[in-house]
């Protein structure tokens, strides 16, 4: 597939919907199920995945035509100055993944990077990778992300020590993947300028334009991040089944968060701004073209891992890893990590690895749970690759070819699982 895709050039969707096809008749899937289980792996996926894009996208093209997103992009330039913007984006990154999915953050940020991007005259990789490094950590290591939610649970751990390390352990990591990372790749690979996704995104400055206080733009992107933090907490601030918790729980969903965030966007960097409903109608209309292609992509990505799962080589891999005589923390990164390549999503590897460790945890003296939930976040965020819905967005949105991609964002997240590991089994010994 890699090879399809990377160096006979064959349309990616094309390359993995044949290979995924091929790949299921040759484990022995019955030929009727082959093409409901990709269909049913694109809509699991899309079902998603598609909303978060396309309401992301809509908020990126308020933020980019009411000049919000400049004026992020200036304040953070003058704030940490133009020579240390990747650094800022690491942390706005760690900051705003925080509550939110990978794909949610990336949407929301990705305005801001093209914009530091351009003022600065720095490569998107300077900037970009620093942010997809931040957001990625926080993804995979520290709740309220669900599946570090049900990692905790399964791992009978502790929440608040569980994010207290995370954040001690995750910021050195995505410290090394981020800023410390890109300046070393950065100027080793030239990326393709003419990039019509940043085209939509960055509007070119103009002196005379008056842009939007930097408060009320931070508060119309924080807005869905803020409803997902308060939707994760809900059952901790009205506990029980009530109407206050369920309240809190539809506008925690990310669907929703974002939704009130675009509409916030309408009014604050719409008609506050001086456009009329015609025009926003215009902004939030043109700006879905060239995700398009992305959209596609991802499903694609959500078909191939249905299908390694319905034809059994996931169970295959995972009693591999099971084989293994390695220690408890070793073995659900192990698992993480091999589940992680074979299905390309880190939230399926991390639940699934939690949920076969546990029961060995249990009977291991000595291990800390909240490390253990570390330890499989850290394997769940190995080798993203083709089958990857985050490996597209990142392609696409930087305007990378897909080696490009293999030495920048791939990379990116292995040393994001590798360093986290050797700092977790650092922190074990610590602990005792």
């Amino acid at each position: 597939m890699v090879i399809l895709i990377a160096y006979f050039q064959v349309n990616p969707f094309i390359s993995i919907f044949s290979l995924s096809v091929i790949l299921a008749l040759v484990s022995g899937m019955a030929p009727g199920d082959v093409v409901k289980s990709f269909e049913t792996g694109v809509g699991n996926t899309l079902g998603h995945i598609a909303i978060v894009i396309a309401l992301g996208t809509m908020l990126g093209a308020m933020l980019a035509e009411s000049g919000g997103a400049e004026q992020i992009a200036v304040t953070l330039i003058r704030i940490f100055g133009a020579r240390n913007t990747h650094w800022a984006m690491m942390f706005i990154g760690f900051i705003v993944g925080l509550p939110v999915f990978f794909e949610v953050g990336f949407v929301l940020l990705i305005p801001i990077a093209f914009n530091v991007a351009r003022r600065t005259g720095t490569s998107m990789l300077m900037v970009g990778l620093p942010m997809v490094a931040g957001l990625s950590v926080v993804h995979g290591l520290i709740p309220p992300h669900p599946a570090a939610l049900l990692a905790v649970q399964a791992y009978q751990a502790d929440i608040g020590k569980t994010i207290l390390f995370g954040i001690i352990i995750g910021l050195p990591v995505a410290a090394l993947a981020g800023p410390i990372f890109a300046r070393f790749i950065s100027s080793r690979i030239e990326i393709d300028e003419n990039n019509p996704i940043a085209e939509a995104l960055v509007k070119k400055s103009d002196p005379s334009r008056q842009l939007p206080s930097f408060s009320v733009t931070m508060l119309t992107i924080l807005l869905p991040v803020i409803l997902m933090l308060v939707g994760s907490w809900a059952d901790l601030l009205i506990p029980g089944k009530n109407v206050g918790n369920a309240t809190l729980h539809f506008l925690g969903n990310t669907d929703i968060a974002l939704l009130l965030g675009v509409l916030l966007s309408f009014i604050t960097l719409g008609t506050m701004r001086g456009f009329t409903s015609d025009m926003i109608l215009h902004f939030t209309t043109d700006c879905l073209a060239p995700t398009a292609a992305i959209t596609l992509l991802v499903g694609a990505g959500g078909g191939f891992g249905r299908i390694l799962i319905d034809s059994g080589i996931s169970k295959v891999i995972v009693d591999m890893a099971l084989g293994a005589h390695v220690s408890v923390l070793l073995l659900a990164w192990l698992l993480a990590a091999m589940i992680r390549i074979a299905t390309g999503s880190a939230t399926v590897a991390m639940a699934t690895a939690a949920n076969i460790v546990a029961p060995l945890a249990a009977q291991a003296p000595g291990t800390h749970p909240e490390l253990l939930v570390l330890a499989t976040g850290a394997g769940a965020l190995i080798l993203s690759h083709v089958n990857d819905g985050g490996f597209w967005l990142v392609k696409q949105y930087f305007n990378m070819t897909v080696p490009q991609t293999f030495r920048t964002w791939t990379i990116v997240e292995t040393i994001i699982s590798i360093a986290a590991l050797i700092l977790v089994q650092g922190a074990a010994l610590v602990l005792g």
